[in-house]
């Protein structure tokens, strides 16, 4: 009688533990682990924001300290919930509502305002303190409905790459306008032009703010215009050398 309670036991246990694992790997499962990561402040995401920050020349060491700061306290205080779940086959689809700080209009205004005013940015005041201190103040929200496309591999459930859209709301970012690339001179920013290059969620909030703001494409045409110019001078002065000698 005690082997069969035993070998009962067993079988209760082992069952127990296999659905717990079972129940972890189910497409709401795996978006929930996704959006947990954001919020936690996983290392993976801490590790990625750290990486897009260090590749800014834009910032100096303290904005990067202070961007990251910041984009770790907007994951934190990111909501969600989970609203509908379709499973086909080895395909499924999870619908989750995001509530995220709307920083759309903020960006929008802070892009314009430098290009309209380029002279007030220096050493002392650049452009990256003056729009992260604006980005500081908002407060109003937004909930977006994100679709996540899941796709099974061995059985395991797995959060298929996000579109650009979808990352910009997670990063509260939906809505931020292309700016203008040609911009007056400004002697503290050495903003690249917009390539067009996806970092992500973490990458946004440098990327969608300081992309395509250029000073070095106006700068790069002189130089080329000016070479140009010279080597058909050049030329030029060959060709009469010719021709007198002859």
């Amino acid at each position: 009688m005690k082997k069969i309670l035993y070998l009962l036991t067993a079988i209760v246990l082992l069952t127990g533990c296999s659905c717990t694992a079972n129940m972890g790997n189910t497409p709401t499962k795996k978006v929930e682990e996704y959006l947990n990561k954001y919020q936690t402040n996983d290392g993976d995401v801490v590790s990625d924001l750290d990486q897009v920050l260090t590749n800014d020349t834009t910032l100096t060491t303290d904005e990067r300290n202070d961007y990251s700061d910041f984009m770790k306290t907007h994951y934190r205080d990111m909501q969600y919930e989970i609203k509908d779940e379709t499973i086909d086959g080895d395909t499924a689809t999870v619908d989750a509502e995001v509530t995220v700080r709307n920083y759309a209009d903020v960006v929008n205004e802070a892009n314009d305002y430098r290009v309209n005013n380029p002279d007030e940015f220096d050493n002392n005041n650049t452009f990256a303190s003056y729009r992260l201190g604006k980005l500081k103040e908002v407060t109003d929200t937004e909930t977006y409905t994100i679709t996540f496309h899941l796709t099974k591999e061995n059985d395991e459930w797995k959060v298929n790459d996000l579109s650009d859209d979808d990352l910009r709301k997670l990063s509260g970012l939906y809505g931020v306008n292309d700016v203008d690339t040609t911009v007056p001179d400004n002697n503290t920013d050495n903003n690249t032009s917009d390539d067009n290059n996806d970092n992500g969620v973490i990458g946004d909030i440098v990327d969608d703010a300081t992309d395509g703001m250029t000073d070095n494409d106006t700068d790069n045409n002189a130089n080329n215009n000016t070479n140009n110019n010279a080597n058909n001078n050049d030329n030029n002065t060959t060709n009469d050398n010719k021709t007198t000698n002859r």
